[in-house]
């Protein structure tokens, strides 16, 4: 039976209301995405590390003897000239009191000594006789030679008895004077603390003058305390020969070379500070991370370039934040380094060609920590896709 045309118009559109609804379901709906231009112009790849300022020259003052350190003339950040500023005053501890076996001693000490002078003396006078005597041997040996009555021989002898006798006259003195620094000494150690000051001048105290101009930086102890030699007094250092002290990993400083461009963030002005990488330590250390990893560190030294006026508050031990240039290019096609991903071995991204998202292959160049260096694959001015899932 013939279908009639209202019947099949109605079927027709039935069919077509659910071809529509099929594509409307299962049609793939449009993602949302973050799209960054390439770029094309400067980049730099640094090395970037945490770091403290440091005064490169330090000098740390100790007690040179052992006593009572006076309460210190000076404070943290006073201002002393090298030679002329007094920075500490040492008191030295006075002589121990002698007991009486100890004084018994020193007292045979100085009877000792006397006598060995009173020796000396005594041998001094024969020698002098002595000398005496072949001057007179050899002015007579000379006079009878001169008449021709003594042969040149005794002359020649009696010169050599002569400077015998000079030289041992010389001895006898050299011991007088050995004798009586003996005897000094063995008194010395008789004399009461009052009395060997007052002998050595009437200055009861050591003054230490700064070594170097510059400020003071750390002082142990204000007040007066007791002190042994060597123990430490206070440092000195000028604030003008500041350094910046870099910790890096030994992996990341073997691309660096010494006079590398660097900057210094963070440190707390306005703005960055420009440095120079000096040289890296030629040692490195073990270092646990905060995760637990053991890491090989290496210490990175930078000179400050930028004048002192324009840090005026950076001291000794402040913190900063160093940025070494590793590489550096001028016109550069770049994009971020969130638009990169792995595929078949190597790097692609996803560029936006007439609306829709296309892989792409790419060779990849240097690289820091937020774009990265496109070889070939790419033009500027595209658009890729970032963070693609």
């Amino acid at each position: 039976m013939a279908m009639k045309p209202r019947t099949r118009a109605l079927l027709g559109a039935g069919v077509a209301a659910l071809a529509i609804l099929a594509w409307v379901a299962f049609r793939p709906e449009p993602v949302p995405v973050d799209l960054v231009p390439v770029a094309r112009g400067p980049m730099s790849v640094t090395v970037d590390a945490d770091g403290k300022t440091r005064i490169r020259d330090v000098y740390r003052i100790s007690a040179p003897v052992t006593g009572v350190a006076r309460r210190s003339p000076v404070r943290v950040g006073d201002r002393v000239e090298a030679g002329q500023t007094i920075v500490a005053v040492i008191e030295p501890n006075p002589p121990a009191l002698l007991d009486a076996r100890s004084r018994y001693q020193a007292e045979a000490a100085v009877r000792e000594a006397e006598a060995n002078l009173n020796a000396a003396r005594s041998l001094f006078r024969q020698r002098r006789e002595e000398l005496s005597f072949a001057e007179s041997q050899y002015e007579r040996a000379k006079a009878l030679v001169e008449k021709g009555v003594a042969s040149i021989t005794e002359v020649e002898s009696a010169a050599e008895r002569l400077a015998i006798a000079r030289a041992a006259f010389e001895a006898a003195i050299a011991q007088i004077d050995a004798a009586r620094a003996t005897l000094e000494r063995a008194r010395a150690a008789l004399l009461e603390p009052e009395e060997a000051i007052a002998r050595a001048g009437g200055s009861c105290c050591i003054e230490i003058k700064a070594p170097a101009s510059g400020v003071v930086l750390e002082v142990e102890d204000i007040s007066a305390r007791p002190v042994v030699a060597g123990q430490f007094l206070l440092s000195i250092g000028d604030p003008a020969g500041l350094e910046v002290v870099a910790d890096l990993l030994s992996a990341d400083a073997v691309r660096l070379s010494p006079g590398a461009p660097a900057t210094i963030e963070r440190w707390g002005g306005p703005q960055p500070l420009a440095a120079r990488l000096r040289r890296i330590e030629p040692a490195a250390r073990t270092k646990i991370s905060a995760l637990g990893i053991e890491e090989q560190r290496v210490d990175a030294i930078l000179d400050i370039l930028s004048a002192a006026d324009e840090r005026p508050m950076l001291g000794h031990g402040f913190a900063a934040y160093v940025r070494i240039s590793e590489w550096t290019g001028k016109d550069v096609v770049s994009v971020p380094l969130g638009a990169l991903f792995r595929h078949d071995g190597g790097w692609a991204v996803y560029v936006v060609e007439d609306g829709h998202a296309r892989l792409r292959p790419v060779e990849t160049g240097h690289r820091n920590g937020v774009v990265a260096e496109i070889v070939s694959g790419l033009e500027p001015g595209e658009m890729v896709i970032a963070y693609p899932s």
